[in-house]
């Protein structure tokens, strides 16, 4: 696992967009908020059609039912509560939790559910609060893998399910170059066109780069391991995205802590 000063991180710092791990925060709060207007037309580019479909297939198949009380991490703009919200068929037992105030004030127009603002790896919510938790594209932009596992497993309940939706380099030499010239250049490019200007350029561009260094599937699976976590698996979609699912033990359990 990539570590940075002893702490395990999704990826190395990424210098060229902020000095030191410190500053990590407050550019991703500011790149964010400066492109929440903008942020669903960007995402439409960039989904491959893998829209709200694959999301509330993905969580579907995570375990996610009515009568449930979801916290939806990294809401963004809301594109996984909202499909939570018709899976579940009422909005009430959602709750949204972003970084980004401008991200939660998009989907406070959109959808009425309850919003936080607050980070990953240090939950504003009680312990075992939740039957699931959903996290969509952004376990990349964490501090620490380990601190925000163990955050996850605090807020469900036993016997609650996690779903994380990620995009990962694909494996073939030849899918990687061409994601990497779509995502690294396409993207960034169209960006800028749809409204978002230099602003979006940057964060596409870094949203590609997140994606280059991050680590491989195979360890944030492990990180879920040993994180307490069980049933843990992936699914891949288009060989780029990956649904990443657990679930915390049932009291009792073995690996209940």
């Amino acid at each position: 696992m990539a570590e940075y000063a002893g702490i395990p991180t999704p990826h190395p710092p990424l210098t060229r967009y902020y000095a030191a791990p410190a500053d990590r925060d407050a550019f991703v709060r500011r790149v964010f908020d400066s492109t929440a207007d903008s942020y669903d037309r960007i995402n439409a580019a960039c989904s491959f059609g893998s829209g709200g479909w694959y999301r509330r297939r993905a969580l579907r198949r995570a375990g996610l039912q009515p009568g449930q009380a979801v916290l939806d991490v990294a809401v963004g703009t809301g594109l996984v509560a909202r499909e939570a919200v018709r899976l579940l068929g009422s909005a009430r037992g959602v709750v949204g939790l972003d970084l980004s105030e401008g991200m939660l004030r998009q989907t406070g127009r959109a959808l009425p559910v309850k919003l936080i603002c607050g980070r990953a790896e240090a939950l504003p919510v009680a312990d075992a609060r939740f039957d699931f938790l959903s996290m969509g594209y952004a376990l990349r932009h964490v501090a620490s893998l380990p601190a925000t596992f163990a955050e996850y497993r605090r807020v469900l309940r036993p016997g609650g399910r996690l779903l994380l939706l990620e995009i990962a380099r694909p494996r073939g030499r030849l899918a990687y170059a061409a994601v990497r010239f779509y995502l690294g250049r396409v993207i960034p490019a169209v960006s800028a066109l749809l409204g978002g200007g230099r602003q979006a350029r940057l964060l596409m561009q870094y949203y590609w780069d997140t994606i280059d260094a991050c680590v491989a599937p195979a360890t944030i699976l492990d990180a879920l391991r040993q994180s307490g976590f069980e049933e843990v698996r992936c699914e891949v979609q288009l060989g780029i995205f990956r649904a990443y699912m657990a679930r915390r033990p049932a009291a009792g359990g073995a690996a209940e802590g």
